[in-house]
């Protein structure tokens, strides 16, 4: 009794201690099932007869409705049922005489308030699991039955039958984890769970039979068990997260165009050696640039008539077109155009030989 009071108290001292809570809140209800392993009970009554009972790992649910406080608190209301197959009952009479049987079954249920707190693991950067802690008390009840045992004494044959039906003030102490779910369904929750379960005030009545005497013996055992379960807890009006912003997009690289000149003589077509290296240049850029376009644009000055510059300046576009093909740049990029006299770069009197419009301006786009 004294472990059961201690572990009850350190549970309820650790609730608020450590850890932040996690942010869901609201009523939740929950559901687990498991294995149980109950104490032994081994008990000897006032007029020297002994009763052992041991059992088998058994089976535990739990249901539960509750509320959960945004600092990690909660609170719940919860139903139990536990069940166990009888391993071995040993009945030891007085005058020695002893009898055993490996039949029967233990039951209890009942119903526990309970106090938890869930603890925050996301400042670790485990966003998913909450380990929590809790404890509970509320009213139990013990089911004995078809418990017996038989034993030959000499010519007396004896039969003892343990029963009862009782119920009583009952404590849990609860560890467990839960294990977010809300990325597939928001507000669900697997939980793992350790239980620790006593009762204080059982009863077991010992019926025993021997020829003609019937005798009935009452014991206090000790209640206990421990319990591992596996369940799922679903907290109501929890939204599912926000989908991650899209991407912004990229923009688009602007394209700069740039400018070339390439100058000729007068009257000339020809492609000077400064010429094809300003016009590799421009093939180069095309390369290193995001080019759609190139323009090819010719020109010449007004040292002649209008027809005549105009078919000196395409010869001369013509001539930076196929030098931009040799080095690499497809025809199909390149847009020729011829405007003799018409756009000078340096405005002149008709007939004057001004060097700087003799020329084709390549345009990079």
């Amino acid at each position: 009794m004294k472990f059961r009071t201690s572990l009850m108290a350190a549970t309820m001292l650790a609730l608020p201690a450590l850890g932040q809570a996690q942010p869901t809140s609201g009523i939740y209800i929950g559901a687990g099932a498991g294995s149980s392993w109950r104490d032994k009970i081994s008990e000897r009554a006032a007029d020297g007869t002994q009763l052992s009972v041991s059992t088998e790992a058994g089976f535990i649910g739990v249901g539960s409705v509750g509320y959960a406080f945004r600092n990690g608190m909660r609170l719940e209301l919860e139903g139990n049922y536990r069940s166990y197959a009888v391993g071995t009952s040993v009945v030891t009479l007085p005058n020695g005489a002893q009898g055993s049987s490996s039949s029967g079954r233990i039951s209890t249920y009942g119903g526990m308030g309970n106090i938890l707190y869930d603890f925050s693991l996301a400042s670790f950067g485990v966003p998913y699991i909450s380990p929590y802690i809790g404890a509970g008390i509320g009213f139990g009840v013990s089911d004995v039955s078809r418990v017996g045992a038989r034993a030959n004494s000499g010519a007396l044959l004896t039969t003892n039958n343990v029963s009862t039906n009782h119920g009583g003030f009952a404590y849990q102490a609860i560890a467990g984890l839960s294990f977010g779910l809300s990325q597939y369904v928001p507000g669900l929750a697997l939980t793992l769970e350790y239980r620790y379960y006593a009762t204080t005030a059982s009863e077991l009545r010992l019926t025993s039979s021997n020829g003609n005497t019937v005798t009935r013996t009452n014991y206090t055992p000790n209640d206990a068990n421990h319990s591992a379960l596996l369940g799922l807890r679903y907290s109501f009006g929890v939204t599912p997260p926000p989908a991650p912003p899209a991407p912004a997009p990229v923009p688009m690289a602007q394209t700069v165009a740039r400018t070339y000149l390439v100058f000729f003589d007068w009257n000339r077509a020809d492609l000077t050696d400064r010429a094809r290296q300003i016009i590799a240049e421009a093939a180069t850029a095309r390369t290193t640039v995001r080019s759609t376009r190139i323009e090819v644009s010719g020109h010449a000055d007004r040292s002649g008539s209008d027809a005549y510059n105009h078919a000196l300046s395409l010869r001369r576009a013509e001539a930076v077109a196929a030098e931009l093909t040799r080095r690499g740049v497809p025809r199909t990029e390149m847009v020729i155009q011829a405007f003799g006299e018409s756009r000078p770069l340096v405005p002149s009197a008709d007939g004057v030989r001004e060097p700087q419009n003799r020329r084709v301006e390549i345009i990079v786009k």
